[in-house]
């Protein structure tokens, strides 16, 4: 059927939970990639071994970066407005972390104070619970 005479569907409580909780958490991974950028590590409070390990991050890896958080910032902000394009979005994300994913744990000599595999599943879960969630709001008619 097709949605365009279709009833648009009430927004459940839980969408402005998730939205919003996914959205505070996907802002502190655009907080650390644009202070990065901006090259603020030192006031991070990174470590000299842990500013030349971002350094040395290649052009692709920051770009699979850049993807990821930008596109799971952006599937959050989606599933407040009610968009279809959330899902996209979150697709756009899940192909970042992936990247990044496979740049840190297969390519990279990551410094141990910078291993964090626990917050790397959260991140995971995350994603993928957004993803999941933003199909099925968009099956449901609640996006539009």
């Amino acid at each position: 059927m097709s949605t365009i005479g279709k009833a648009r569907a009430a927004a459940p409580w839980h969408l402005w939970v998730v939205g919003i909780v996914t959205l505070l958490f996907n802002a502190m991974g655009v907080l650390s990639y644009t202070m990065t950028k901006l090259g603020m590590l030192a006031e991070m409070g990174m470590t000299p071994e842990q500013i030349a390990f971002m350094d040395s991050y290649p052009a692709w890896a920051i770009a699979l970066w850049a993807l990821g958080v930008w596109g799971a910032f952006a599937g959050s902000v989606l599933v407040l407005l009610r968009s279809r394009f959330a899902v996209p979005a979150m697709v756009v994300a899940l192909i970042g972390l992936i990247g990044t994913t496979a740049y840190n744990y297969g390519m990279a000599d990551v410094p141990t104070s910078m291993q964090a595999p626990a917050l790397d599943v959260a991140i995971w879960v995350v994603t993928l619970f957004l993803l999941f969630y933003a199909r099925r709001m968009a099956q449901a008619g609640v996006l539009r």
